[in-house]
């Protein structure tokens, strides 16, 4: 994502043959919600490193004003990944065609998933994943197409997204394991060698950064101040062409970074703020997760049982269809939940209206013990009341940990009861 003026340019991987690299794309906005097509920068060749067969992946680009060129940096790999190199391309016009001048492993290190960053000097950095020493921050010459130097060393992390606050760096970045999300980190500095802090988590433990990757973190800069936008990557490995985007407001001050979950928020760019918008109940009629703000867990079928009757529990998200939900709207205003594996709806055992009874799966009726409410508390979190017992989803315990199974309580809004719906 880079901004010209008021139009913001979006470039990214084109993958409209499936898997395959088809070209970097660019698209423009200027309000980060309606985009519009405007070139294949860099398109497929019928060889050599950009031929359809490569890994050509995260493209970053950057302007420099000395030259008056946009130069663009991405990763250059093979099938076998063993390539480990970071290409380069420059172009007069922001979308405009890109020649490729080449790629190497800059300064003889491995380069894989990598970022782009310019400082308020002017000075512009590689972020790079160098698989046998670590996460680097490499100094680019003045024209920003080659790398000069070694700025620092961080422990071995990729996806690197590094944006500076006042007088500190905040460098967010992810765990390899491969194409599955993890929950992402975040270190601070107050000079790009460092020293750096310890990595920390700035999502909620166990929500696997809400199942996305580290790509990007965009300042939007106005009357009101500056606003942070997360960018994640939500990966399908099976079809790239159907991976989706995660973008989440930061909150970022006092040297730390965090970041909750909102189904619908929005950005005021001439103001330079965000809000919450959009109450009531989540999306209807499409695969959801019920994750519970203490634990960060996903509501699950304990053991992907496909039989009335299981007592639910809460597991690590990972976005199987045991832990997917459709949500139906009734005629009363309550909502009725369906597991999309096993087919059955979300329940109260034998219709109980004690506190402690168990939350299960159970063929679909119409009884209001199957009736949910949903209660806004603010901040994308609800209650899940019954529409029988009229008591609470709860956690038993308390708990955070994996395979705590759920119950019914009389509601509190503790943390316990409070649950957020991703798609």
């Amino acid at each position: 994502m880079i901004e010209v003026g008021s139009t913001y340019y979006w470039v990214g991987e084109d993958h409209s043959t499936a898997s395959s690299f088809s070209g970097i794309n660019c698209y423009s906005s200027t309000d980060l919600l309606n985009w519009t097509f405007v070139n294949n920068v860099l398109p497929v060749q019928p060889a050599g490193l950009l031929a359809a067969d490569a890994v050509v992946q995260r493209p970053k680009i950057l302007y420099n004003a000395a030259a008056s060129t946009y130069v663009m940096w991405m990763h250059i790999d093979n099938s076998s990944y063993s390539l480990a190199e970071a290409g380069v391309a420059t172009s007069p016009t922001v979308c405009g065609a890109y020649t490729f001048l080449g790629a190497s492993q800059p300064l003889g290190f491995q380069s894989r998933d990598m970022g782009l960053f310019e400082d308020s000097d002017g000075t512009a950095y590689l972020l790079s994943e160098d698989r046998a020493n670590g996460l680097r921050i490499d100094q680019l010459s003045s024209n920003y197409q080659t790398v000069v130097k070694t700025t620092a060393l961080l422990p071995d992390m990729e996806a690197p997204a590094l944006v500076k606050v006042g007088s500190t760096y905040y460098m967010f970045c992810s765990y390899l394991t491969g194409w599955s999300s993890n929950d992402n980190e975040y270190a601070t500095a107050t000079s790009l060698a460092g020293p750096w802090s310890a990595l920390q988590d700035f999502a909620p433990a166990g929500t696997n950064t809400f199942n996305s990757q580290t790509n990007y973190v965009l300042p939007v800069t106005g009357t009101g101040g500056t606003s942070y936008i997360y960018m994640g990557d939500r990966w399908n490995s099976a079809n790239l062409a159907l991976s989706t985007y995660v973008w989440l407001p930061l909150t970022i001050s006092n040297d730390s970074a965090s970041m909750a979950w909102y189904n619908r928020w929005s950005i005021n760019i001439p103001a330079g703020t965000w809000a919450i918008n959009g109450t009531g109940a989540p999306t209807t009629g499409v695969p959801l997760q019920i994750v519970n703000k203490k634990s960060g867990l996903c509501l699950d079928v304990t053991g992907q049982n496909l039989e009335p009757g299981v007592q639910l529990e809460q597991w690590t998200c990972n976005g199987g269809a045991n832990q997917n939900w459709i949500l139906t709207s009734q005629s009363n205003g309550a909502y009725t939940a369906v597991a999309q594996q096993s087919g059955l709806a979300l329940d109260v055992l034998d219709s109980s209206k004690s506190s402690g009874a168990e939350i299960i799966q159970n063929t679909l009726t119409s009884g209001s013990d199957q009736n949910w409410t949903f209660n806004d508390q603010g901040n994308g979190y609800y209650t899940l009341e019954n529409g029988n017992s009229s008591m609470c989803v709860d956690v038993g315990g308390a708990s955070i940990t994996d395979g705590a199974l759920l119950e019914q309580e009389t509601c509190s809004s503790s943390d316990d009861e409070l649950w957020t719906f991703q798609d």
